[in-house]
């Protein structure tokens, strides 16, 4: 039984650069860019899809940046979301959204949040899930293949269009505007959810398709 399926976004579209990231002491944070605080040794525990060989890079970072907000929402807002506008072109469409102002808020006062796993079976119904609708240029959560059906495990499910970057599929996620629901948003930072999966494919409509299975 289904937990929760939102509405798709289509949002931000704006590369965003990402950094190299090692499995070391001297790893490089995904949000450095933003502030050299997040390569402190302490917020490494968040990345924890390092270690797994069937996500790629951007797919382990989306996962590393949810951890970093759940676990660190005010630190995140401070260093990360009060730059995105400007960084991110969006400037004057984010200063006047509702939705982005919304979030600011709601970062503010959250309390921190359990962590996420990346859990295989949940990257194998995302992906089935991701690369059929690239092919096909679907948009929404129904699964169009026996396959894909078979595959499918997933308690919530947020699916982004038109991102490749990280913390731009993050972000669209999470600001998740004229969706009045915010059912996004209430999925990526629910308590509700332990395991997570995670892909990244390519899409004809949109260039771009993730789809991010929760489960408990």
């Amino acid at each position: 039984m289904k937990y929760f399926l939102p509405l798709c976004l289509l949002f931000f579209s704006t590369p965003l650069f990402s950094q190299n990231l090692k499995s070391n002491s001297k790893a490089i944070s995904p949000l450095a860019s933003y502030s050299q605080i997040w390569n402190e040794i302490k917020y490494s525990s968040c990345n924890t899809a390092v270690n797994a060989t069937y996500l790629s890079k951007n797919e382990k970072d989306v996962i590393y940046i949810l951890n970093l907000i759940r676990l660190y929402p005010a630190l995140f807002n401070k260093t990360v979301l009060a730059k995105y506008p400007s960084v991110s072109g969006k400037y004057y469409l984010l200063m006047d959204s509702f939705y982005y102002i919304s979030l600011v808020k709601t970062l503010q006062k959250m309390d921190a949040r359990n962590i996420l796993y990346s859990d295989s079976t949940c990257f194998i119904s995302a992906k089935c899930h991701a690369y059929y609708s690239g092919i096909t240029g679907y948009v929404g959560h129904e699964r169009k293949t026996q396959d894909c059906i078979r595959k499918e495990k997933f308690l919530g499910e947020c699916c982004d269009y038109g991102n490749y970057d990280a913390l731009n599929i993050v972000l669209s996620l999470l600001i998740d505007e004229g969706v009045p629901s915010l059912g996004h948003r209430k999925i990526c930072l629910s308590t509700y959810y332990t395991k997570i999966g995670v892909s990244i494919q390519p899409h004809t409509g949109y260039s771009n398709n993730a789809v991010l299975d929760f489960y408990n």
